[in-house]
Order: structure tokens, then sequence, then C-alpha cells
């Protein structure tokens, strides 16, 4: 599988990103693992995860995910060959949130703990913390590469501005940079992030790594009617898509799968890939014939008039 250099850092990661929202949630620990070394063998090395995942399922508190995934890494005993990304700053109840220096210092060290390794190779800002002075964020950030237990920098879920302002500060006073940004894109939401942010990430070579890139499964062409929703947990998060422009996306993605013999998955996918300013989509999977069908993705590539179509459909 092919690399991809991820910002003006050194960090080079498979063209797509294992989302590992899943663990904890969707999949117990035995199935992540499979999935895992799958996701691995096929060629991968790019995993993300939050210590915020999953905090929503009932009985769970926040970090179970980078607890699954720091189990395998140890297992496995392969952590030279992945590139873990994680993110701090959403709320964990009575654990805070923010970005602090304080809050950042004793979360990267929960975060070290539970994905039992010495470093994160990419610690992301998950939300934006405006009560915090983002000079004390990129400090306390710069600090933490100093130490060694950080290599790089990302921000997660940043306006344009907010973006621009930390890349100001970062160069100001010699502050390590936000090298990633993960906005949430897709076929069916492409405003948000094509408004201002990629062209921010174009002029200030930021790797971008976004999520929700099959729209929580709408664009896997799996839900097609409101009856369909009850099929999976994140069914509720899908009935947004369900309208007029959601539909007349999938029919674009399925002709164009039809034409290429794949699937709305990799159609899905295929476009990210192929835009310019994209660095790896985060996708996850719940078994392997999923993880299969991602992974071709990869493999796909759309010609002009296959991208025209889908653009035109989701513009």
């Amino acid at each position: 599988m092919v690399r991809r250099k991820l910002g003006r850092s050194e960090l080079e990661v498979s063209p797509l990103c294992f989302g590992g929202n899943v663990f904890g949630w969707t999949i117990n620990e035995d199935t992540s693992f499979k999935i895992l070394d799958h996701f691995i063998a096929a060629g991968g090395n790019f995993i993300d995860t939050a210590d915020v995942y999953s905090k929503w399922v009932p009985g769970n508190q926040g970090g179970e995910s980078e607890t699954i995934l720091g189990k395998w890494l140890k297992q496995r005993g392969n952590r030279e060959q992945v590139v873990i990304a994680t993110k701090v700053g959403n709320d964990l109840g009575i654990k805070g949130k923010g970005l602090s220096r304080k809050y950042i210092q004793q979360a990267v060290e929960d975060s070290l703990q539970r994905l039992q390794t010495d470093y994160i190779d990419l610690y992301q800002s998950h939300i934006d913390d405006e009560s915090t002075p983002l000079e004390e964020t990129l400090e306390t950030y710069g600090e933490l590469i100093s130490q060694g237990k950080v290599r790089v920098i990302g921000a997660s879920n940043y306006s344009a501005s907010r973006l621009a302002q930390a890349l100001q500060i970062s160069q100001q006073h010699g502050y390590p940079r936000y090298e990633s940004l993960q906005p949430r894109y897709n076929l069916y939401s492409r405003s948000d992030y094509e408004q201002d942010l990629q062209l921010l990430s174009q002029e200030q070579g930021i790797g971008v790594i976004n999520y929700s890139s099959l729209a929580s499964g709408f664009l896997s062409g799996k839900y097609r009617s409101e009856q369909d929703l009850s099929i999976s947990a994140r069914g509720n998060s899908v009935k947004q898509y369900l309208n007029a422009r959601g539909f007349q996306i999938l029919k674009a993605v399925d002709e164009v799968a039809k034409t290429y013999n794949s699937t709305p998955t990799q159609v899905s996918l295929a476009w990210l890939i192929a835009r310019p300013t994209i660095t790896a989509p985060i996708v996850s999977a719940t078994n392997i014939e999923q993880l299969n069908d991602i992974i071709k993705a990869i493999d796909l590539k759309l010609d002009p008039d296959a991208i025209d179509l889908l653009n035109q459909a989701s513009s």
C-alpha cells in the first residue's frame, strides 16, 4: 500500500486511516484485534482514536478505545510499524475537558498509559477551546514534543479562521504547528470544508484526514429508506441524509459503481482519496467483509467523467 506524507511532518501514512471509535462500542476487544490485524496485513498503518471514545456507550467512561488499541499494540509488538493518532480536549465529564496546559499534561499521560506506549505519533486538539489562549495550548504541545511524548500535532473540528490564527502563532513564537486537520467531509457534507478550510489546507500544506467519510454509512448504500435505519447502531445519525439530495448522490454513486464493477463504498472513498487536499479519509468497519470492501477503494482510480458526475450530483 502506498504511503502519503502527513502535512509537512515526517509521518508517512496509508491513504486510508482506520477509525477506532468502533472499539468498545460496536465491536468488542476480540473483533477489534481481528480487524486491526487485517488492516495491517493489507498494508494499512494509520489508526485514529480519541480519549473520549467511547464515552457515549452506557457503562463506559471514555478511554475504552485507547485501552483496546493499547492491548493490541502490546500483544502484537508492532508499535514501530503503526502511526497512532489520538485526541484531547473533548468532554470527559468529571475528568474534565479543554486545551489548557494543566489538562493536556494530565490527559496525555492517561492516553499514553491506556495505549501502553511511550509516545503518540499524532496528538490532536479534538475540538477548539476558545477559553484557553492558543499560545498556551501550542506551547504545551511543544513541551510534549521536546519530551518525546508526542511527534506531531493536529487540529480537529477547527474553523478556518482559528486554524489560520493557530498557524500564525506557531510561526511567530516558534511553536510546533498543526500539521493535520480533521474535518467532517464526504460526498454529502462538502460545504463546510470546501468553503475556506480546503484553500487554507492547500496553501499551508496541511494534511487532511477527514472523518464521517461515508456519512455514517449512508454512502455505502445500505440505508435506502427509514426502514433500513434499524440495521445498525448508527442508524439514527443516517436519517438526516434520507432526502432528495441524498438520494441524488446515491444514484450517481450507484451509476459509477456499476460502470467500474465496484461498490458504493469504494466509489465514495475513491472520490475522497482522489481529492487533491485529502491525505487519508478515516473510515471504520465492524467486520472483515466491510474492511475488504473499504480497502479496495485505494486501487479504484476514477476517471474525470466519473468524478465530474459525482461532483455535480453532490454540489
